[in-house]
């Protein structure tokens, strides 16, 4: 085999192993929102909406919460706030402009006027709530260099707040 052949073999090789592995990394949006959605499984555990959020920035999880509206008797409980309160004490600032939020219900208005005054980085959530979602009402509520990924595990996700919905009735 000549070198030069040997070499385009070697760089189809490290162009598929680095497509390969980008799409496995760990650090993906999926991996993320299963981490969301371990502590919405704990809000239903705890009779609570089954929302769950986490906090990351760098690739860390430096915030994980669940709605707890019910359990401190406190409307604004919300997984979104808890997850911002716990993010904000672990960074030692109120900004979170270099963190991504993964929430598995889309945000409610008031939980996406936090995200603006948080100046998110990017929000990424799952399930489309059409009644209480932020994308129901008209304006712009995010902080204006928000990205957002929405509908990232939308089945997972939606199926947990039905369930719960479900045993209600």
């Amino acid at each position: 085999m000549s070198v030069g052949c040997r070499h385009s073999y070697i760089r189809f090789f490290n162009s598929l192993f680095d497509d390969v592995f980008m799409q496995l990394s760990v650090y993906s949006d999926d991996y993320f929102m299963r981490e969301a959605l371990k502590e919405a499984q704990r809000a239903f555990d705890a009779d609570e909406v089954p929302v769950g959020a986490i906090v990351v920035c760098n690739n860390q999880i430096i915030a994980r919460a669940h709605n707890l509206t019910e359990t401190l008797t406190d409307v604004t409980a919300h997984a979104e706030m808890q997850a911002f309160t716990a993010a904000a004490n672990f960074l030692g600032g109120k900004y979170l402009d270099e963190c991504t939020l993964y929430v598995t219900l889309e945000p409610c208005i008031m939980c996406a006027g936090a995200c603006g005054w948080t100046q998110l980085g990017r929000l990424v959530y799952g399930a489309f709530d059409k009644q209480k979602g932020y994308t129901s009402v008209q304006g712009k509520i995010l902080h204006p260099k928000t990205k957002v990924v929405p509908g990232i595990l939308h089945e997972e996700c939606s199926a947990l707040v039905k369930d719960f919905f479900k045993g209600k009735r």
